[in-house]
Parts: structure tokens; C-alpha cells; sequence
């Protein structure tokens, strides 16, 4: 039996000698590698913290002691380790969530895997640990991946350094892909060194003996407040010499390391020495993303931070996409936008590739800026840039927008800052889940003063909307589109004068049955939708609006002529497109009832697009079904009858 099968909770862990440990580190690779290999995930983040995973396990006690991971793709080490090693379908429609889920385990706290938060999560638990005299229990946070590029990160350590007496223990997984490792011999004496020297500084005999020390000599007039400066000038200039302490010191905070992540003493030795000084301590962890796996420490773009279904020998991707994704569509047409005008610049946040700007950043490496996981200062900044003369094209996943919501509000809109926002992964984005699914960014726009919002189809119309965006110089303009491959072109019959297309038009009559607004990536669905309502000898038009916000005109001119309108979007309803354009069609006095198909306002569990949206409803059989059942006036909301007839309108269920 594999020293892994015998791992049930974390206690198991303890009973293993230091020898084991390491064959369990190797075990859990070898496991990581072969099932990720299957599944596709994010398979390097996790290989790089498999000891510092253990050893928190080894040293505190989940779940009395609460674990926390930041970002949650950190967590498969953790999984394992928590009874939980059936990963034949992790990240699939009822298998194992990619990311800390409540529902699986006691030991999983925070779902949410927008980074930065944990240390917020850790400062308030452990408030309402102290308050509830639970103040013996640990928080403990494993902080890495980017995280603390993120201001929130630095405004939690803030909070919790100030009071000396909550037990926080933040693990910084630092994997080198902003620190370089110090090696040499010189640096594995310094090393044990520091060793030494932690452990002197975390014993609480001279934390107490230091204060006492500190409050003798601050009473004892201007000599005592002169030897005290002096001393503790020199004191933390030969600390730093030895051992660099940096911003986290400085903030008040005890700081540990850094240590090797990869070496299970050193782990564990560091880890029982923040127990012990039981209040907010720092662990500097050095680890290698992609830690014993050859193909993903030699992918220098992003170590195999996420990997679709790969051959675990050589890493290479199982099956190649045939089609071109959303993002490189993106990546290929802003770098020539780039290309032709100087004043284009390109903002994102510390995911340059994902994004789709590596072409841009290789033709013009100074106007494109990774500023790390920091939506909020990106969107300022990008307004900053718009008012210096320049064009910024702030490129994020769409989930991440909401992070960003005010600086778009307030920063961007209010000051009619030219900026365009370019949402990757919209609507549902499938195995990543509720935090992933970029299901708010329309409704989250549509209360913001004059800004543009484009949803194209195909890859044709982003190319074009896309420039539409940046040519847009007084307001901010959002350009979003799907995740994965684009579909096959959708030509229009017509493009009406205000930029609306027709796509379809089903049917011979002077007033039409049925309008449907297809949003975005919806067209295909759409045009499925009235080829099965033409059938029943419904006339049906179906329409691309491009530019959903303003609402274009035409649209309501259309539905003034048809008997109800159906909006079909891949974002939630509420406040949606659907009902702004409701709103507008009842400011011009058009009175046609109309329908809004998109996701409910709920969070949506992992599966694939096709899975999510079934689970929803928002098929092509129950959408026609639905519509049949208006038009013929036994669902509401009810299609206005045509004239002459006096057709059944069907009863209005009681409430």
C-alpha cells in the first residue's frame, strides 16, 4: 500500500517519520501529475506546494486550527491530504471542485478564488476567535501565486499586525517567479544562521524581555529614548544584514526565513516556531512552481500553471484545438491595433498570456504593463493614462471586473475617460465554477453612465467592435467574449443604420410573431431557437444588436412591430440586457411583452458550458418551448394578439 492510500485527515500525517514524509511528498507528485495529466487543472501551482501543504497539516490541527489558501488552485496538496483522492473527475459536473469548496469538506473555508482576500478572511477569524474566547486557535494562510501583488493582501497585514496577541501564522509561498532563490554556499551558512536566529526571536522569553527592555529605557528621560533609538537602529541593521525582513518587519510583524519550501525539516522546524510565538508571525517559503516535474519547469511562460488534458511523459497537450480561441483573436487584433496607433497601451493583471497580450508585449514591451493582481489600481491608473493622452486597453478575466466596479464607476466613467475594458472568459466558463463564471460584468454595467458595451458573435465581429472600442475617446467601452474556441462565422442578412445586424428573418407576415435579441455568443443558440419556432409556423426575426449599450434604436422600432421580444444572454437576467432594454422599449410607449432567457441569479457549480447552461434551462428546446407557449398565450409573459384575433391568453398563476 501506497503511503498516501493511508491518509485519511491530516492527523495521519503525524504519525510518519521524516523518511516517509519525503516518499509521501513523492507520492503526492507522482498522484498530481498522472490524474491532473487526465483532467486538466492547475497542475504547477500545486506540485510547488506539496512539503509546505504537509507541514502546516503536521503542525496545526484542521479544522479546529482553520487553513486557508490564497489562491484557492493551491489547494489539490490539501484535498489529498484531507480524505478526498478521488481526482478522476476534479473539476468535472459533480466531481471534485478545482478550488476550496465548504460542501466537500470541514476543512475547506474560503470558496471564493479571487486572490488577495485570504488575509482578510485570517484577520477577521481570528478577531472572532478572540472575541468568542476561542483565541487559542490558529488562522493559518497560505498566501502565494501572485497573491500579494494585491493591495487588499497589504491592508489585512496592516490590520493584523497591530495587535500582537491573535494567533495568524501567514506561510508566503514565494515560487520565484518574482524572487530569484539565493543559492551558494555562503548562502546555506546564512541560511542555518537564520535558522538559529528565529528561533531566538520567536521565543516569547525575549519578546518579553525586549519590551521590558524597550519600556526601561523609553522611561528613562532623553539618555533612555537616545540608547534605545540607537540600539534598536543597530539591532535590526545587523538583522536585516543576516536575514532581510523587508516591508513585513515593517509593518510590526514577526518575519521567519526565508526557508527552503522544499526541505520538510525546515518546513515544519519554522512552522512550530510561529506556533509557538502564538501571535501574527510571517513564514518566508522559497518554492519551485512546477517542483519535480521536467516539462513544467521548463515552460518558462507559466511553468504549467493550468493545463487542459496532457500526456503525463512529456506534457504535451493530448488533443490540439482545431479552431482559434476568443483570445488569440483578441491578441493577434490589438497587437495590430497597436501597431498602427502609438497612443494604444495594454493594462492587465498579472496574466499577460492568458489575456491574450504576449504578441503585443513582444512588439511593444514598454505599452503594455502587468501591474499583478491589482484590478482596482489598473483601472485608475488606466484613467490617469486616458487623461495624459494615451488610450489604455485594460484586458481581464470578466469575473475580475467586479473587483474593479468602483474605479470603473467613479474613476473611469465619471471623468469620461477614454478606456476600454476587454472581459476574457464571459458568461459561463465551466470547470473553475461560481468564482469563474463571468455571469455579472453586463449587469454590473448597465448602471454606468454612458459607457459602450459590445458582445460579439464571431471572430469577425470582435476584430470590428474591437476597433469600434478603442475609436471611442469620451466614455469607457467594454468588449466581451466567450472562453475557448470561437465558433464559425454568422453572416448577417443586414446591418441596419445604427449598427444593428439582422440575422435571420422566418416567416412571411406584416407583423411578426416573435424578435429575438441574441447576445454575444448566443447566435447560435438563437438562430436553433426560431428555426424550431418556425416550424410550428411562428414568424420569427432574429437580430445581433453588437453594441448592447446604449441600446440601440432600431431595436426598439423592431419590437414595436412584433408581437413579444425574447433577449437571450449568457449573463445573469437580473438587470440584465433583457430588462434594460425593457426599460427603454417602455420609455418610448411600446408596450410588447418581453422575455428574458439568461442565468438565474445564483451561484453555478463546476461543469462544462454545455452542462451549466443544460442545468439552467438555457437550451434551444426550452427556450422555443417557452416562446411556443407565449405566442399561443399559456405562459406568461404573454405575446400581444394579433389583430382580429382573440387568442387564449392562458391564466395567471395565483401567488
Amino acid at each position: 500500500m501506497r503511503l498516501l492510500e493511508t491518509i485519511h485527515e491530516p492527523r495521519d500525517l503525524r504519525a510518519l517519520s521524516m523518511v516517509q514524509m519525503q516518499e509521501l511528498a513523492a507520492e503526492v507528485r507522482t498522484f498530481l501529475i498522472d490524474n491532473v495529466a487526465r483532467t486538466g487543472g492547475h497542475l504547477g501551482p500545486n506540485l510547488g506546494v506539496v512539503e509546505l501543504t504537509m507541514g502546516i497539516h503536521r503542525i496545526f490541527d484542521s479544522p479546529r486550527d482553520s487553513v486557508i489558501f490564497d489562491t484557492g488552485h493551491q489547494s489539490y496538496v490539501h484535498k489529498l491530504l484531507t480524505g478526498r483522492q478521488d481526482f478522476a473527475t476534479l473539476r468535472q459536473q459533480g466531481g471534485l471542485s478545482g478550488y476550496p469548496d465548504r460542501a466537500e469538506s470541514v476543512h475547506d473555508i474560503v470558496e471564493s478564488s479571487h486572490a488577495s482576500s485570504s488575509l482578510s478572511w485570517a484577520d477577521g477569524i481570528s478577531r472572532a476567535r478572540k472575541l468568542t474566547g476561542e483565541g487559542d486557535r490558529y488562522v493559518v494562510a497560505l498566501v502565494g501565486d501572485g497573491a500579494l501583488t494585491g493591495g487588499m493582501a497589504w491592508e489585512a497585514v496592516n490590520n493584523i499586525a497591530a495587535d500582537k496577541d491573535r494567533r495568524v501564522v501567514i506561510v508566503v509561498n514565494d515560487n520565484g517567479r518574482s524572487y530569484a532563490p539565493t543559492i551558494g554556499g555562503l548562502a546555506d551558512q546564512l541560511a542555518g544562521l537564520r535558522r538559529n536566529l528565529d528561533k531566538v526571536r520567536t521565543n516569547r522569553a525575549y519578546e518579553d524581555t525586549m519590551d521590558w527592555w524597550k519600556g526601561r529605557l523609553k522611561d528613562g528621560g532623553a539618555v533612555g529614548k537616545f540608547a534605545y533609538k540607537s540600539l534598536h537602529a543597530t539591532k535590526k541593521g545587523i538583522k536585516d544584514w543576516w536575514a532581510p525582513q523587508g516591508l513585513f518587519e515593517d509593518l510590526g510583524m514577526k518575519y521567519i526565513g526565508p526557508i527552503d519550501g522544499h526541505n520538510q525539516a525546515a518546513v515544519e522546524e519554522a512552522l512550530q516556531q510561529a506556533k509557538n510565538y502564538a501571535g501574527p508571525v510571517i513564514v518566508h517559503a522559497m518554492t519551485e512552481k512546477g517542483r519535480g516535474y521536467a516539462p513544467a519547469r521548463a515552460n518558462e511562460a507559466d511553468q504549467f500553471h493550468a493545463v487542459g488534458v496532457i500526456d503525463p511523459e512529456t506534457g504535451e497537450p493530448v488533443a490540439t484545438a482545431s479552431a482559434q480561441s476568443w483570445t488569440s483573436v483578441f491578441g493577434d487584433e490589438i497587437a495590430a491595433i497597436a501597431d498602427e496607433r502609438a497612443e494604444i497601451v495594454a493594462i492587465t493583471g498579472a496574466m499577460l498570456q492568458p489575456v491574450g497580450l504576449k504578441k503585443m508585449a513582444e512588439r511593444h514591451p514598454e505599452r503594455v504593463f502587468d501591474v499583478g493582481i491589482a484590478e482596482q489600481h489598473a483601472m485608475t491608473s488606466a484613467a490617469g493614462m486616458a487623461f495624459g493622452g494615451l488610450h489604455p486597453v485594460v484586458a481581464v478575466y470578466a469575473t475580475f471586473l467586479n473587483r474593479a466596479f468602483d474605479q470603473l464607476l467613479m474613476d473611469v466613467a465619471l471623468h469620461k475617460a477614454g478606456v476600454t475594458i476587454v472581459l476574457d472568459r464571459a458568461g459561463v466558463t465551466g470547470p473553475d465554477g461560481p468564482s469563474h463564471h463571468g455571469m455579472w460584468d453586463m449587469s454590473l454595467v448597465q448602471i454606468i453612465p454612458g459607457l459602450h458595451l459590445a458582445a460579439p458573435r464571431d471572430a469577425q465581429r470582435l476584430r470590428e467592435e474591437l476597433r469600434e472600442a478603442v475609436a471611442i475617446s469620451d466614455a469607457p467601452s467594454v468588449v466581451r467574449f466567450s472562453k475557448g474556441s470561437v465558433g464559425p462565422e454568422v453572416k448577417a442578412l443586414e446591418r441596419l443604420h445604427d449598427g444593428v445586424e439582422v440575422l435571420a428573418r422566418f416567416g412571411e407576415s406584416a407583423e411578426r410573431d416573435v424578435l429575438i435579441v441574441s447576445v454575444g455568443g448566443m447566435a447560435e443558440l438563437s438562430l436553433d431557437v426560431a428555426s424550431r419556432l418556425h416550424a410550428h409556423g411562428i414568424t420569427v426575426t432574429v437580430v445581433d444588436p453588437r453594441w448592447v449599450l446604449p441600446v440601440p434604436r432600431s431595436i426598439i422600432g423592431l419590437a414595436a412591430r412584433h408581437r413579444i421580444v425574447v433577449c437571450i444572454e449568457d449573463g445573469v437576467k437580473a438587470g440584465g440586457v433583457g430588462s434594460r432594454i425593457r426599460q427603454e422599449m417602455r420609455s418610448a410607449g411600446v408596450d410588447t411583452a418581453l422575455n428574458e432567457v439568461g442565468l438565474p441569479t445564483e451561484f453555478l457549480a463546476h461543469g462544462s458550458r454545455s452542462q451549466v447552461l443544460e442545468r439552467v434551462g438555457l437550451t434551444a428546446a426550452q427556450v422555443a418551448g417557452d416562446t411556443l407557449a407565449q405566442v399561443l398565450g399559456t405562459k406568461v409573459p404573454f405575446a400581444r394578439p394579433l389583430p382580429g384575433h382573440d387568442l387564449p391568453t392562458g391564466q395567471i398563476p395565483q401567488l
